[in-house]
């Protein structure tokens, strides 16, 4: 295990244990290509732990298969680490505009009522809410109300919230923010998206 030592060590009152198994929100947001990757990674470890994840895919469509989602849900199934949960919220694509998206608005809002009720419920260790910044940034979802419950959420409970344009105030908030950067990108080039690849 990495033996870092922290630059500042908080006035909290708390072990460096219970600092450690502290519970964390984590955002990955930016312009460039691997948000999404990067919390399905982080779900990999996560059922390495026996963690039970539930990921909550947010205006994605429901006919897009990734390929995480087939890995997670078999490894899930396998009894041999945590279990996998997978919702889909969307019926369209995250990069088209919002005069295209707004049979997802109702969609997304129902997605967040049932990530609050299963917080409340405890019933995940890692919740990975795939494209939820964009909800946030569309006013779709209060990101007041997202930031709150999350502030007050009970247990040891993970959340990864994936997405372009992730709202300033939630990004203040979370304990481990990554700004994706483009450096390069074959699109750029005219190159569509490939198996393997984009999915």
């Amino acid at each position: 295990m990495p033996q870092g030592q922290p630059s500042v060590v908080p006035d909290d009152g708390l072990t460096t244990r219970q600092r450690r198994n502290r519970p964390l929100v984590v955002v990955h947001t930016g312009v460039g290509k691997g948000k999404s990757t990067a919390a399905f990674g982080l779900a990999l470890r996560a059922w390495n732990q026996g963690w039970p994840i539930g990921v909550f895919q947010f205006v994605k469509s429901a006919k897009w298969k990734v390929g995480e989602e087939n890995a997670l849900r078999v490894l899930g199934a396998s009894g041999e680490g945590g279990s996998v949960d997978w919702h889909k919220m969307g019926e369209g694509w995250s990069w088209v505009q919002r005069d295209a998206q707004m049979d997802n608005e109702e969609k997304a809002r129902e997605g967040w009522e049932q990530v609050k009720r299963d917080l409340a419920a405890e019933t995940y260790k890692l919740y990975v809410l795939d494209e939820f910044a964009y909800p946030m940034h569309w006013g779709w979802v209060d990101t007041g109300e997202v930031i709150d419950v999350l502030r007050n959420r009970p247990g040891t409970q993970h959340v990864v919230i994936t997405g372009r344009n992730a709202p300033g105030h939630l990004v203040d908030f979370a304990d481990l923010v990554t700004d994706m950067s483009k450096v390069k990108h074959p699109m750029d080039a005219g190159q569509k998206g490939q198996r393997g690849i984009e999915w």
